[in-house]
């Protein structure tokens, strides 16, 4: 069989790990029931935590990391699941505790596969991919509350990132009046071409408030925690619902109960994850509806498999726009 490149992380003798970049055969991927030809992948936060070691994000080694997949179905032993079927995984424990996307090929369970919506190339969803896939689960349970255009304007932390800068575009295409967050107010124009109606700078949530500040918008897709999503909540109007999808800035929040017993407001977490296949399949028919593919590649940075490491360090040090697609094959 067709071997093909991988990306390797392995524990070293020091008790550290090293990363390579390998050729492998099939016969080298873990247990699971379908072979999918991994056309694109792409490089989230979560990755870039991996690839650096700087969090325990991976739970057995070897492994390949890449939480995100689209491709094709070479092989199925699952009747659901039909070889040439276009398909995309978005979490699953990918690139933790299972070989991930950052290689030419993947075996996976059959019941993580999402078929992919026919008006999306697989390269674009991988544009959107789990950055995109939780916002749209965010707006989800926005609408759920009962958060609409007419509630008032909904703001988004790390605007600029990749979760960030799907929830504007997706929320500004829906008719919400969108507050962007960034501490890169360079990218202000990026923002208002995604739909940004205003701009905020971060140092303004930087630091923890007072427990109820002026009332400002109705909702929240936040990708922060910490003092960040404390202050999102202190100012969010009555009856509001902030969604939590990210911990950017910490795990802690160092709030109090002050929004929720006399504002009312909701703090919804948003688990992407694990995240049912019913509701996944849901958001990428949404997603296939409502991103405007222009936008989409304004968005987008494509690169090589082996520019990965370079490009997981420039994350985490907060230098990357939008979402990062990765070729396999380069």
């Amino acid at each position: 069989m067709d071997d093909f490149q991988a990306l390797v992380i392995e524990k070293n003798e020091a008790g550290g790990q090293s990363v390579s970049f390998r050729r492998l055969g099939e016969d080298a991927l873990p247990e699971g029931n379908v072979v999918v030809r991994t056309e694109w992948s792409s490089l989230n936060y979560k990755d870039a935590l991996a690839i650096t070691g700087k969090a325990p994000i991976v739970r057995r080694f070897p492994m390949v990391p890449g939480i995100d997949i689209a491709g094709i179905v070479e092989r199925s032993d699952d009747p659901a699941i039909a070889p040439g079927e276009r398909v995309v995984l978005n979490g699953w424990g990918a690139g933790e505790e299972h070989w991930g996307g950052l290689a030419g090929k993947a075996r996976l369970r059959g019941e993580w596969l999402v078929p992919l919506p026919a008006a999306l190339s697989t390269r674009q969803a991988m544009a959107i991919g789990t950055a995109g896939y939780t916002a749209m689960l965010c707006i989800m349970a926005l609408e759920q509350a009962g958060i609409n255009p007419a509630s008032g304007p909904v703001v988004v932390s790390g605007a600029s990132g990749g979760v960030g800068s799907l929830a504007v575009m997706l929320l500004a295409k829906l008719g919400y009046e969108v507050l962007a967050i960034t501490g890169r107010l360079e990218e202000s124009q990026y923002l208002k071409a995604l739909g940004a109606a205003a701009i905020l700078h971060r140092d303004e949530f930087a630091k923890t408030g007072k427990p109820l500040e002026r009332a400002r918008w109705a909702g929240a897709v936040d990708v922060a925690g910490g003092a960040m999503l404390a202050n999102i909540c202190a100012r969010t109007m009555p009856g509001g619902v902030v969604t939590a999808c990210g911990l950017a800035a910490g795990m802690d929040f160092p709030a109090t109960v002050a929004p929720f017993i006399l504002r009312g407001i909701s703090l919804v977490g948003i688990d992407s994850v694990y995240c049912p296949r019913e509701k996944r399949m849901t958001a990428w028919t949404r997603l296939a509806e409502l991103v405007d593919r222009n936008l989409l590649e304004t968005a987008a940075r494509e690169i090589a498999l082996a520019d990965v490491p370079a490009w997981a360090q420039a994350l985490l040090e907060g230098g990357v726009r939008g979402r990062i697609v990765v070729d396999p094959r380069r």
